[in-house]
């Protein structure tokens, strides 16, 4: 069973540049052992004759097949544009100019 001392905490904390009081090296301490513990047990579960899965359940796909069909031209989608310019769409200058 994995057991953390508040030594180590105080090291974490250190590491992670985090001012932690004495209560709380106590506290972490204690919190940090419970979750050591639940990845322990996760660890134990998990046997060889088990192959890693991502979902529990098989999924399959469920989006229809790409089809190529024709789309709009250049003029039909610049036909309902506010400004054009160009054979493309004008838009308000939002950068400044680059040398």
């Amino acid at each position: 069973m994995p057991n953390i001392s508040r030594d180590e905490v105080a090291h974490l904390a250190r590491l992670a540049r985090l001012a932690v009081t004495e209560d709380e090296l106590d506290m972490f301490a204690g919190q940090l052992d419970v979750i050591l513990q639940s990845v322990a047990r996760v660890g134990e579960v998990a046997a060889e004759d088990i192959p890693p899965t991502s979902h529990a359940v098989p999924l399959t796909n469920v989006f229809r097949d790409d089809l190529a069909r024709p789309g709009l031209t250049q003029q039909q989608a610049l036909a309902g544009a506010p400004a054009a310019e160009e054979g493309r769409f004008r838009v308000p200058r939002i950068l400044g100019e680059e040398a």
